[in-house]
């Protein structure tokens, strides 16, 4: 199951305690305070892996605690720092606040972030030894871990998004050119989630695709499966629009074409003026071949390349996987976001 939004609660571990203690043992006279400082509690760290494509996990479990700090002991013995929780989290998952800010793009496997930070471990009565009270009867209490509630988003990560009405032939395409196994038949909305999968030309040479589930006229206003989706190609460097052009698809594959444009322009223009190729799918049940006919003209009189595709033959594909190829190579890399990302590992808040 595909999940892509969540809602977790994280808690810091409380600081463990100071202690109130005095050596008594024979042969030390006046031997004076001698309470350990409490441990600090464990933080609740993010990290991103590979290992993960989607949320689900956190529909069954949606509070996580680290662990609290030991307590001060006598003797000036210290209590032991409380372990870390560590979650781990798909690439491409975006971290909120209660307010909606966004506190964490994770856009590369192994970066972290601290999201509750544990408390501070109190001071035993030692610390509080001076020359003129040599003998204090106070320590501190630790202070409680950070707590808060998060929102996490997952945006899929790809090279080429798969853009186009419902049924037009996406799910096959990536079934014919990498190995994901979405769900193909013939009836609207069959892809209700997306899918990923690696198009390889050769060894050296591969990138990754998703399968955006079909949109439909109004999507940016919620019809159909609406902007559930819409989403996940924000983070694609390339689009293949697919346009149906078989003979019963019942409508005019310009408009299509239009269509898709506008729903993808309504839901954010950056979205709308990413590079895009542009398919004729379903050649093969074209028929008499007239609204491949218009969509070449269509394609011809704006100067776009049309690709000309048959997932039952394979016609076309091998050429369309070394377009997209071509594509990609002139299309920069997005870097890290914005915002500086160090890596915050939990011994540097110690």
């Amino acid at each position: 199951m595909f999940i892509d939004e969540a809602k977790i609660r994280v808690t810091g571990g409380d600081g463990g305690n100071g202690c109130v203690a005095f050596r008594r043992e024979k042969f030390v006279p006046r031997g004076g305070p001698s309470g350990g400082d409490g441990g600090r509690g464990g933080n609740v760290i993010l990290e991103s892996t590979e290992h993960l494509n989607t949320l689900l996990k956190f529909r069954y479990k949606r509070e996580f605690s680290a662990e609290r700090g030991g307590n001060g002991e006598g003797s000036n013995r210290h209590g032991k720092d409380g372990a870390d929780e560590i979650i781990s989290l798909p690439v491409g998952t975006l971290v909120y606040d209660e307010s909606g800010d966004k506190l964490w793009d994770f856009d590369a496997v192994g970066q972290r972030f601290v999201a509750a930070e544990g408390g501070r471990g109190g001071r035993g009565n030692a610390r509080f030894a001076t020359s003129t009270r040599q003998a204090p009867r106070k320590a501190e209490p630790g202070r409680p871990g950070e707590a808060r509630s998060l929102r996490l988003e997952l945006k899929l990560i790809a090279d080429v998004g798969l853009v186009g009405f419902p049924n037009v032939g996406k799910s096959t395409l990536i079934s014919r050119v990498s190995a994901a196994r979405p769900r193909i038949a013939d009836y609207p909305f069959t892809t209700l989630e997306p899918h990923l999968g690696v198009v390889a030309l050769d060894l050296e040479r591969s990138f990754v695709m998703a399968d955006i589930p079909g949109l439909i006229e109004g999507a940016h206003q919620g019809k159909g499966l609406g902007t559930r989706f819409l989403k996940h190609v924000e983070r694609t460097r390339l689009l293949l629009h697919l346009v149906d052009v078989a003979e019963h698809a019942g409508r005019d594959p310009v408009e299509d074409y239009h269509t898709i444009l506008r729903e993808l322009a309504s839901f954010s223009p950056t979205v709308a003026a990413k590079p895009m190729l542009v398919v004729a799918s379903r050649i093969d049940a074209a028929g008499e071949g007239d609204r491949l006919v218009a969509l070449r003209e269509f394609c011809r009189g704006r100067e776009m390349p049309l690709y000309e595709i048959s997932c039952v033959t394979g016609e076309g594909l091998e050429e369309l996987k070394r377009a997209a190829w071509a594509k990609l190579e002139q299309i920069p890399r997005p870097g890290l976001a914005e915002e500086p990302k160090p890596a915050v590992e939990a011994s540097q808040n110690r």
